[in-house]
């Protein structure tokens, strides 16, 4: 593209002539993305600068005097932006595999193994203490894994009165759960 056809697109662009923008950034995508790409060595790092110094570009594109310096102006935000980068990214430490290895959740222990049966039993008989609405909603909202508007549609509620319901259901205090039949 000549310089002049450049110069072109730039004053249309100011206008506010997104398919001239879109113009500019197809032709000097790869020349910023070479720019950032050299200062910051991470292909990811790169692409997401490069959207940023575009979107820079076309806040910034009015504020331009003179397109013919277009090209110059483009370059100095992709090195401020790729110097920003670099510089505010967290620095890189290598680690041990064992500080990983710490992370594995520990395995279950067997008096773990005795006790999820009673957990359960307990959680069981809980469940059975509570008026029948709540106990509905506390199943089907965490074990058959509803979604509040699936459970809407089930109960033919609004979704506030669900969420009211698993709030009031979760909170309840024992002493106000029905006595467990015989």
């Amino acid at each position: 593209m000549s310089q002049q056809q450049t110069i072109s697109l730039i004053w249309r662009a100011q206008q506010g002539n997104r398919q001239a923008f879109g113009r500019l950034v197809e032709q000097f995508e790869p020349t910023v993305f070479g720019t950032v790409l050299r200062r910051l060595r991470n292909r990811s790092e790169a692409c997401e600068v490069t959207q940023d110094v575009f979107i820079q570009v076309m806040r910034k594109l009015p504020q331009l005097r003179d397109p013919k310096r277009f090209a110059g102006w483009l370059r100095r935000i992709a090195v401020r932006m790729s110097i920003n980068r670099a510089v505010r990214r967290p620095k890189e430490t290598p680690r041990s595999p064992q500080t990983f290895a710490a992370l594995k959740p520990a395995p279950e222990t067997p008096l773990e193994n005795l006790l999820r049966p009673e957990q359960a039993h307990q959680v069981r008989g809980g469940l059975h203490r509570l008026r029948e609405l709540d106990r509905e909603t506390l199943v089907a909202f965490y074990f058959e894994g509803h979604s509040l508007k699936e459970m809407s549609h089930e109960f033919d509620s609004p979704i506030g009165t669900i969420k009211r319901h698993l709030h009031t259901a979760h909170n309840r205090p024992i002493c106000s759960l029905r006595k467990e039949r015989p």
